[in-house]
């Protein structure tokens, strides 16, 4: 199965807290395709408290074999990567729509869909073009029961095709029977 992997620059914003009680979290607001110059956790801009992180590159691997779902992804209103974070370190980017869901469904992950960057999306879309495979739906059709091509079992079992019952250990039958 073919595989792809990029490498994707991810900012993310931090605000003041709310409540005094509150600490400040980070949150993935961005991903860039062309990578700068600077290391993880560097500070790129605090304006007013806001705080913007470089959180450093992480990969993006594209399978050849989730084609279907990128295409869904770039048809959306709102092409997206998904960036998911543990204890405000980057666990997983995916480009997966599907993907993206099943990870924010972890109460102790943070997910963030941030907007997909066109050169990414072309990229994107190259991959898509070299290696999608539609797939034909075929309806299953039912055979009649009365079919000579593929016989089935009968309805009614007879007597001889159903199991002996037993009484116990002893091996006797039913009782009445022996």
């Amino acid at each position: 199965m073919p595989k792809v992997i990029l490498r994707l620059g991810i900012v993310a914003m931090s605000r003041p807290p709310v409540t005094r009680w509150s600490g400040r979290v980070l949150r993935p607001v961005s991903a860039m395709i062309d990578l700068p110059p600077l290391e993880a956790g560097a500070l790129m801009t605090d304006r007013d408290g806001v705080q913007t992180v470089y959180l450093g590159d992480h990969e993006l691997a594209l399978h050849s074999g989730e084609t279907r779902h990128y295409i869904d992804n770039l048809t959306a209103r709102q092409p997206s990567v998904w960036v998911a974070m543990d204890n405000d370190r980057i666990a997983v980017v995916t480009a997966d729509p599907y993907e993206g869901e099943a990870l924010a469904s972890d109460p102790e992950r943070m997910v963030e869909a941030v907007p997909m960057p066109t050169a990414l999306a072309a990229r994107l879309d190259a991959f898509i073009k070299e290696h999608h495979v539609e797939e034909v739906f075929h309806k299953r059709k039912r055979v009649p029961a009365t079919s000579t091509d593929a016989p089935r079992a009968p309805r009614i079992l007879q007597p001889e095709a159903k199991w002996v019952q037993t009484r116990g250990r002893s091996g006797r039958g039913p009782l009445g029977k022996g």
